[in-house]
Formats: C-alpha cells, structure tokens, sequence
C-alpha cells in the first residue's frame, strides 16, 4: 500500500470516529434536554430521591392561583429551589421526628371499627421503658405478645421506636379550631414518624369511603359554586387539597406486590384519584401556599421558639434550618404573601360566618378518630392538626405586629405545621 492510500485511510478512519463522537454527543444531548422537558412530580416512597416520571406537561396550570397570590411556576421554582431541600432536611432533625398522639381515641360518630380487630391494622406497643418518665404513669401498655396485635400487617402497624432524650415541655394550649385535647397526657404517646411513613397500608373499601363521606358530606359540602362564600370555598379546597396530597403519597410508596414485597409508584392510582381532576391539583396548589403563609406570618414566633432536645448541635441545626426557610430571600423575592387572610370574615356575617367554620373544622379533626387504621389515624391527626394550626395562626390572632405576643403554639402544633408543609411541598 502506497503513502498516499495510507494517508487516505487513515483520514476515513478520523472521519468515522468523528462521526461515531458526534453521534454519541448528539445522543446525550436529547437525553438530557428530554429530562429537562419531562415533568418530575416527586413523590415519598421511603426515599426522597425516588422520582416519578408522569407524561403531564409541567405546567399545564398556569397563571395566578386561585384566591392566592402567586403563579404556579413561580410556586414550583421557589418550592423546587429553596422549600423542598430545606424542609426535607427540618423533618428529619430530633425535634421535628416525633409527634405526640392519642391513637386509642373512640370515634364520637359511630361506634368503632376497633382498629385491632381489623386485619390490615396492628397496635403492638414498644417497651416501657422506651418512653419519657414523666409519660409512664398514665400510660397505656399492649403486651407484644397480645394475640391482636400478631394479625396485624407490619405496613400499617406503627413503630413506636424513640429516643428518650429529645423530650422538653413545651407550653400546653388548647387550639378552638381542632378537636384534639393535647394538654391531657392520659393514653398519650410519641411516635418517630421517620420510622412511620406516609404510605399504602392496605386501608381500604367502606370503612375508608365512611370517613371521607363524613368529611365532605357533612362538614364540607361541595355546593354549587354561586350558593358558597368564598370562605366556605376555602374550607373547602383546604381539604380537599389535604386529600389529593394523601392519595399522591398513598400512590407513590404502593405495595405492587404483596407475595414478593415490592413497593414502588402506582401511576394508575396517581391518575385516577387526582392528575385526572385538575381542580384537585389546583386544590393541592392552594394548600401549600395557605400553609406557607402561615409559616410566613408565625416567622418571628417560630424563629424565637425553644428547639431544645438535649443536644445542642442537633438544636443548633434546627434553629438554622428555620431561619433559612422563614427569611429566604428568593421567596420573600418570588412570593412574598402567598396567601392574603385579610380579605376574609368581612361584613356583618364575619364573626358568625367564622364560628360556623371553625365549628366544621374541628368536627372533621374528630372524625379523624374514626379511622380505623393505626398508621392512616396517625398521619390523618398530624395533617388535620398542621391544618388547624395554620388556621388557628391565620385566623385566630388579629395583625401581625403583635403575634409574637399574643400567639399561643405548643410543640405538638408547630411539629405538625411543618411535617404537613413538607408533607405538601412533595408534590412540586
């Protein structure tokens, strides 16, 4: 072979490599800007980093939210950006991982489906010993061994593991707007909701279906548009934006196959119970920024509140992780009044108009004692109770100049504002 057919093949050698490069580029660029374009909805499934990919454009809603003060994109980008990474982060810090709860409350509707006898439901208790000394007196025990709590499946059982040593008193106050007495201590217990994840637990069929009906139906009536206020609107998309955001979590950490114990997304579910009804996303949208403004307008209380847990770096961490999220500059910048609360309760049917709320608000927190699965009762009274916290912050305490003082939060209530925010803000 002469130099100059040398010199050619080598030259079509180059030329194909450079051809196989550019293709490979080319490639990797599609990818990467057809994950760019492709909406990730994440959603909890024991990781947080597990995403689900849906084919629903990103922003089919567009525009300002209704009755709020922000534009869905501007929510996703803010949430996305400086919301989601710090209260992922909050939840999981000792003070915000444990929640005081009464789980062996009778329902005060009708008579009680008993959450042991239920197959899909068990309640072991933890050792006593687990527990801070100053809750043992009255504390009830279920021997481990008891027949009831063996029939029980392990995803609806709650684990009742803890850590003695994070518990500090806070002031016990009572919430109009909630039905839950926390200030008794009597069949009180704490639950690591780390070790408790909002999932499917098998709960199901018309014990479940009882207990929605009972919310909408009687506390929360959907009437035609022109025949409500828009503060009975509000209650409203308020609960039903806290049921989409429980179906979401429900079907994002799915058990797909009970043989093998795979857990995974159930896309099916996602669909059909909420991306099919767009109001029931628009409603998801609404509660997270009526929550925030919450958030927002408590910001001097709950930057000067007690994180105290006994450990000063983890309280340290706590703290700064508040004030991150309380004085972000990018959104106070993008959304700085998320929600306006004083447009509502007026004329002359405002202070009737509000008892009357506050009234059907606090029997749907009661109704949540008839939920006859331990681990939906747990995360059903800690949403319901972040829910009538942030009205109780909106709604029961005039001006913002003089909150620090006149608000009143005991522990309980601001554990259950922020788990239910991140709670929330998952659905970005």
């Amino acid at each position: 072979m002469g130099e100059s057919e040398v010199k050619k093949s080598t030259k079509g050698q180059k030329m194909r490599w450079r051809w196989v490069i550019g293709a490979f580029i080319t490639i990797v660029l599609a990818i990467a800007l057809a994950s760019r374009t492709t909406p990730k909805i994440p959603l909890e499934s024991g990781d947080g980093n597990k995403i689900c990919e849906c084919s629903q454009d990103k922003h089919r809603h567009s525009g300002i939210v209704e009755d709020c003060c922000c534009n869905y994109e501007t929510v996703d980008h803010v949430n996305g950006e400086v919301l989601h990474p710090l209260l992922q982060e909050l939840v999981k810090t000792p003070f915000f991982r444990y929640f005081k709860v009464r789980l062996w409350c009778d329902c005060p509707f009708w008579p009680d489906d008993g959450m042991c006898l239920l197959r899909d439901c068990s309640v072991c208790e933890c050792p006593e010993s687990e527990f801070p000394d100053s809750f043992k007196p009255n504390h009830r025990i279920l021997p481990s061994d008891d027949l009831k709590c063996q029939e029980g499946k392990p995803q609806s059982a709650v684990d009742r593991t803890i850590d003695s040593k994070v518990f500090r008193g806070w002031t016990e106050t009572d919430n109009p707007w909630t039905y839950d007495d926390e200030t008794d201590n009597s069949e009180m217990t704490y639950v690591n909701l780390q070790l408790n994840p909002e999932r499917y637990t098998g709960y199901s069929g018309s014990s479940a279906r009882r207990i929605w009906d009972a919310v909408y139906s009687e506390n929360c009536p959907k009437y035609p548009a022109e025949e409500l206020c828009r503060e009975e609107k509000i209650l409203y998309k308020l609960i039903s934006g806290l049921h989409s955001s429980i179906s979401v979590h429900i079907a994002s950490d799915y058990l797909l196959d009970e043989a093998t114990n795979l857990w995974g997304h159930n896309l099916e579910i996602l669909y059909d119970r909420v991306l099919q009804y767009p109001n029931r996303v628009e409603n998801l949208y609404f509660t997270f920024l009526f929550v925030l403004r919450a958030v927002t307008k408590a910001a001097e209380y709950l930057e000067q509140a007690e994180y105290d847990t006994g450990n000063p770096i983890d309280d340290l961490t706590t703290q700064s992780l508040m004030k991150q999220l309380l004085y972000n500059p990018k959104l106070q910048a993008a959304c700085p009044l998320p929600f306006d609360e004083a447009k509502l309760w007026k004329g002359q049917r405002g202070p009737e108009l509000k008892q009357k709320i506050q009234a059907q608000f606090k029997n749907i927190s009661a109704v949540m004692d008839c939920v006859g699965c331990e681990k939906c009762r747990l995360w059903g009274k800690l949403q319901v109770s972040g829910l009538g916290t942030a009205l109780k912050i909106l709604f029961s305490v005039n001006g913002e100049e003089n909150l620090v003082q006149t608000l009143q939060m005991q522990r309980n209530e601001v554990i259950s504002l922020m788990n239910l925010l991140n709670r929330l803000s998952e659905h970005r």
